[in-house]
């Protein structure tokens, strides 16, 4: 059995709805990966926010698809934890930086135990929201 593939079926609470990062909620409906990109900086920038993290200014941020592939940069394995993810350990959690060089946080999924290692290559893999959106995760890149 794939301990890090238990995860898929644990209800989470929807993402709060905000006006900056609604580009990136509504594209994950698609099973589309967008970042911020800062044009004057020639950056990307993760999470979603209202001002550029690299100038601080609003009108530079564009929103860019990208594939989502990376490497972990980073990971723990859980072993106790809190509802709902409680009787469902272990699990991954993971440091991933993405192939724009961006960190982005997130679980690992179908994905031996044995297999996860920082440097992995891993791509996304998205997790059905009740509300039709995606929560992106990752798995190896076979």
């Amino acid at each position: 059995m794939n301990p890090f593939s238990d995860l898929l079926d644990i209800e989470r609470p929807l993402p709060p709805a905000r006006s900056f990062s609604e580009p990136f909620w509504e594209a994950t409906r698609e099973k589309r990966l967008l970042l911020q990109y800062d044009r004057v900086a020639e950056a990307y920038q993760f999470y979603p926010r209202p001002t550029s993290i690299h100038t601080g200014r609003r009108s530079n941020l564009e929103w860019r698809e990208v594939a989502g592939r990376g490497r972990v940069f980073s990971y723990t394995i859980v072993r106790r934890a809190r509802p709902p993810f409680r009787d469902r350990e272990p699990y991954a959690l993971a440091m991933v930086t993405l192939d724009e060089g961006v960190n982005v946080m997130g679980n690992v999924v179908n994905c031996a135990e044995e297999e996860l290692e920082t440097g992995l290559r891993v791509k996304p893999c998205w997790l059905p929201l009740p509300d039709g959106r995606h929560l992106l995760l990752f798995e190896p890149d076979r």
